[in-house]
């Protein structure tokens, strides 16, 4: 006899969405779904990889050479925006990432050199197409917002 689930109101639930056919239930944020803070600092670590080498985007960040301030910031917004721990907010205060990043020349070059690293990242990650979608979708959409000046 097939078990009908029942949400935490009492209410029927015959939709069980999983990872698989028959595999376990995809719920929980997708911060856990796809690894937790292990996948974002392997995602970050390999993106800031791309940085160190682009004449670009490196000037970008005072910190150069070694970038760990600027790897620990974006694994813990990410880590947060994605369901995980709320550190990012607790030891920076809200994101605000338009006024962050005012002080920077962002303009379409810089978004796409940004894009091209956090692509070659993400892809090194190995998540399954509809995680990857996932999780493009937003890095795509910040980097546009990002965009604060057309001059070269």
């Amino acid at each position: 006899m097939t078990e009908i689930p029942i949400t935490p109101s009492g209410q029927v639930n015959p939709v069980t969405l999983r990872v698989s056919e028959n595999g376990e239930s995809a719920t929980g944020s997708f911060y856990e779904h796809i690894g937790g803070r292990p996948t974002f600092e392997k995602l970050v670590r390999a993106f800031y990889d791309g940085i160190r080498t682009d004449p670009v985007l490196l000037p970008m960040y005072p910190e150069q050479p070694d970038l760990e301030g600027a790897i620990q910031r974006l694994t813990g917004f990410l880590e947060q925006y994605w369901g995980g721990p709320g550190t990012y907010s607790e030891q920076r205060g809200h994101p605000r990432l338009r006024m962050r990043h005012q002080p920077f020349r962002v303009n379409p070059d810089a978004r796409d050199r940004w894009l091209l690293h956090m692509r070659s990242a993400v892809d090194g990650l190995g998540l399954s197409p509809l995680d990857d979608a996932t999780l493009w979708a937003y890095l795509d959409r910040a980097a546009h917002a990002m965009v604060n000046t057309f001059e070269e």
